[in-house]
């Protein structure tokens, strides 16, 4: 597997896939014609469906700047990937260069015809059992095994600055989101709601929600935030670091080891599956996402790896079949909500993982889980994953 490195980027909002990735692409295209004097860009499939929502065009002609860029949203869908975009660059009405470019997911991309640019594998191991049995020979737990594995204490400590300036920014914004669905920022309020609460298991509810909230209305705006392990996902692991570093009062360094065993399970999954919602559907980003921070909780509250373990299974589990559908393809509805809901089912998890994992083992292992993902993923209709073309897409209407 990869460094976490590679699953952990700070980058634009609002979706790695078709605003990270587009612009990663855009620059290395742009490097290869300094004597461009225009750019075309086709998108296809559902980096063109849902392209406008997700500021796809917006962050091409940004990037490309100051080249003059035009982008164009084909209806096309190409096999080989449903994330394709086409660059072409002109000199003198005359084409001098195009490429074909994949938007693969988490903000990676791929050039078609190109040998992949692979990093290292950093870690050997590519399961969870393998992880755990690597553990027991180095007679370590998960706390250790990414230390041992890669020095990554300054690119981490750089992830976790950006998700709190991420919730930071986010719980004091008010006013409404970019595009047609009109849609009012609420985080701020509910963050002065908490602020105001004396119950103390509604004040910490109203907290994560708000902070969730707050990355997630962040990333929809196009701000910047960090793939944990997509942008569309964002809201939930910042929301969960910001809660046990500041009102939970947690020491740094323990949460920075707990951002890393979430990392390590995001990367699990990422491996052996998919973390692109336009393969396999909602599940893939908010369900992973939820998975990554029920393990962080399990982390935070001293649980052992076994109930670490638990704990992500059951995050991702009653996850499984969830559809990406968002209305105009703006990351917004479903997308901050089930950020907020997945925050909250971490904690769920994790707290079922420590009473019920004391009573009996789990039957259904984190592997067997990721697994069940991948091939539920591959059996979910393609218009239920990043197309906008059913589910709540089809039935919420815009405003004009």
């Amino acid at each position: 597997m990869k460094s976490l490195t590679e699953l952990y980027k700070i980058g634009p909002g609002p979706s790695s896939s078709h605003t990270f990735g587009p612009m990663k692409a855009c620059e290395s295209f742009k490097k290869e014609v300094p004597d461009a004097d225009s750019i075309s860009i086709i998108l296809y499939g559902s980096l063109s469906l849902t392209g406008k929502g997700h500021l796809t065009d917006k962050i091409c002609i940004e990037t490309c700047a100051p080249i003059p860029c035009e982008v164009i949203f084909s209806n096309e869908t190409m096999e080989a990937h449903p994330n394709t975009m086409d660059l072409f660059a002109y000199k003198n009405n005359r084409l001098i260069k195009k490429k074909r470019v994949y938007s693969i997911g988490g903000g990676a991309i791929q050039f078609e015809g190109e040998k992949i640019q692979k990093s290292e594998d950093v870690y050997s191991d590519s399961s969870f059992e393998e992880i755990m049995n690597t553990c027991d020979r180095l007679h370590i737990g998960l706390e250790d095994y990414v230390d041992r594995m890669e020095d990554i204490q300054e690119e981490m400590n750089q992830i976790l600055d950006q998700m709190l300036k991420t919730v930071e920014k986010g719980i004091h914004e008010e006013g409404t989101l970019p595009g047609k669905l009109n849609l009012k920022r609420v985080a701020s309020k509910l963050y002065a709601r908490s602020q105001k609460e004396e119950d103390p298991v509604k004040k910490e509810k109203l907290i994560l929600m708000a902070y969730a909230y707050g990355a997630a209305e962040e990333n929809a705006s196009g701000g910047f935030t960090v793939t944990s392990p997509t942008m569309g996902a964002s809201g939930i692991m910042p929301s969960l670091v910001r809660f046990y570093l500041i009102d939970k009062k947690m020491e740094r360094n323990r949460v920075l080891q707990g951002l890393k065993i979430a990392g390590l399970i995001g990367n699990l999954f990422k491996e052996n599956a998919t973390i692109s919602g336009a393969k396999g559907g909602c599940q893939a980003e908010i369900g992973v996402a939820c998975s990554m921070g029920s393990a962080f909780v399990a982390y935070m509250e001293g649980l052992s790896d076994d109930a670490i373990a638990y704990a992500a299974e059951v995050g991702i589990e009653h996850f499984l079949g969830l559809t990406c559908d968002p209305v105009g393809g703006y990351v917004m509805i479903p997308c901050i909500e089930r950020n907020a809901v997945a925050t909250l089912r971490a904690m769920d998890a994790a707290f079922l993982a420590k009473e019920v994992g004391s009573l009996k083992k789990n039957k259904v292992s984190l592997d067997m889980i990721i697994n069940t993902m991948n091939y539920t993923g591959n059996k979910i209709a393609v218009e239920l994953k990043e197309t906008s073309l059913g589910g709540l897409a089809t039935v919420v209407p815009l405003d004009e």
